[in-house]
């Protein structure tokens, strides 16, 4: 054993006097600093509103380039329209797989996945990069006419936004982690116009169980994104719905149960394609992985052009809710409600497999009141029921085949009672979304999240993940606090 030099005892002394008078300073410091809760608060409150911004920018963003691409793309004169709207989410997908492949690699997909992912493995984490590439990437894959949705996209920005806040104010783990769901309830609040909806998809989807602490934090997010989504978009629901949508024929009913089932069969096959053709791109080695978007995106023009040559309609490139609202109000016909559900069908399993940058959303809402419409016309013929019923099926259908599809039934009930506004289809409602939720997952019991997930060698822990350390464990603030104490 060596024994100290007797000329460095007081160096030594000297520094252990600098520690502890560091130590009594800092402590000293974060005294008088807000506690990490009350930051909480702050944080939470500051996310809501920001990740409202953040989503009507992004709402807007998408709007102004669809306005810009492939709107004119489909106005072109003459026959040079049908080259132009598939040459139009061609090249956006080309761009979009450049930006994946060398700028933003987290940023493909929906968004859902990726902040399962950050909340269950991460700590919530989101880099400021993944968050930022999402917005620009995935509004410009949409907005030249790739078959997908904004809303996923937009949890997964709203998550980045509310991650970077939490790590400004130094949370903990376990707060930080705690962000990512305020993030997703913020997203899915201001993309749907539905706070009660956006809470219950963050306790189905994300986190299973809440403490009381994150689920007071989820309320207030959601709804002060809601309250900054109306006072810039509007209060109106998104889909304005002429008349009292109510079950007036229980006779209809058996229709309702027809349409769970169908849904059910729609969900499966949509979810085992979309599953299919991107484990084909993913062995689609002779071709670099960023020139799969745009291969995608040709496919989806090339449908998009036959939609507008029969049926004169758009929604497979561009914006869906203007065509699904025709089918909500029960003015297309059974043959192009039909070939629209199939024609998105492929187009979003096209556009999404091939690694472009978009959700799934708004295309199961889509594919949904087409199937329901499409069913409301045999309640019309067979028991000569009014024609306004076809409507109420769409709308039927729209939360039927989402439950079928991301497995949420509360919400699938819940988002289109705040979509619509209307609340006398509740019966109709719960009988065909817990039939298409109960019928898909007993034919393919893995939910089409978690199958994604597998496909990239990704299994996420039942229950949420694993438990956090107490951030009193490895909080700076704490630590001081224990040395001085020592």
């Amino acid at each position: 054993m060596t024994l100290p030099n007797s000329k460095d005892l007081p160096r030594r002394s000297e520094a252990a006097g600098l520690t502890g008078l560091y130590a009594r300073l800092s402590a000293w410091v974060f005294r008088r600093l807000p506690s990490e809760r009350q930051r909480l608060l702050a944080v939470t409150i500051l996310a809501g509103g920001l990740c409202g911004l953040a989503a009507v920018a992004f709402h807007l963003s998408i709007m102004g380039l669809e306005a810009l691409l492939i709107e004119r793309a489909n106005a072109a004169s003459g026959h040079s329209w049908i080259w132009w709207t598939i040459l139009c989410p061609t090249l956006g997908g080309l761009v979009v797989g450049l930006g994946l492949t060398y700028f933003a690699p987290g940023a493909a997909g929906s968004g859902i996945p990726q902040v399962k992912v950050a909340y269950t493995l991460r700590h919530g984490r989101i880099t400021v990069r993944e968050t930022i590439g999402k917005f620009v990437l995935c509004a410009l894959q949409i907005g030249s006419g790739a078959s997908l949705g904004l809303e996923g996209p937009t949890v997964h920005v709203c998550a980045g936004v509310s991650n970077m806040l939490a790590r400004l104010a130094r949370l903990g783990p376990r707060n930080t982690r705690r962000m990512a769901s305020v993030g997703m309830a913020a997203g899915i609040a201001a993309a749907f116009n539905a706070p009660i909806a956006a809470v219950t998809f963050t306790l189905e989807e994300l986190i299973g169980d809440l403490d009381q602490t994150m689920l007071s934090g989820v309320i207030v997010a959601a709804a002060l994104a809601a309250v900054v989504e109306h006072s810039i978009l509007g209060s109106n629901p998104v889909f304005q719905v002429q008349g009292n949508r109510t079950l007036t024929n229980a006779s209809s009913l058996v229709w309702y149960a027809l349409l769970g089932l169908l849904a059910a069969i729609l969900s499966v096959a949509f979810t085992d394609s979309l599953l299919g053709l991107r484990a084909w791109f993913r062995r689609l080695s002779g071709v670099p992985r960023w020139v799969h978007p745009a291969i995608g995106g040709a496919a989806t023009g090339g449908m998009a052009v036959v939609a507008l040559a029969f049926f004169h309609l758009n929604g497979i490139a561009g914006d869906p809710y203007k065509t699904l609202t025709l089918a909500l109000t029960g003015k297309m016909t059974v043959t192009a409600m039909l070939a629209f559900c199939l024609l998105k069908l492929a187009s979003t399993v096209s556009s999404y497999s091939s690694g472009g940058s978009g959700g799934i959303f708004a295309p199961a809402l889509f594919m949904g009141a087409m199937l329901g419409g499409a069913v409301g016309y045999l309640d019309v013929i067979v028991f000569h029921h009014s024609a306004d019923s076809i409507g109420a099926f769409a709308v039927v259908g729209m939360g039927a085949v989402f439950a079928g599809i991301v497995r949420a039934p509360m919400t699938s009930v819940l988002i289109i009672f705040e979509m619509t506004g209307g609340y006398g289809l509740v019966l109709p409602l719960m009988i065909a979304n817990m039939s298409a939720f109960a019928l898909a997952r007993h034919w393919r019991h893995t939910p089409i999240y978690e199958a994604l997930l597998a496909q990239d060698n990704i299994y996420l822990p039942q229950g949420g993940g694993p438990a956090d350390p107490p951030d009193d464990e490895i909080s700076p603030v704490v630590a001081v606090a224990e040395a001085v104490r020592g």
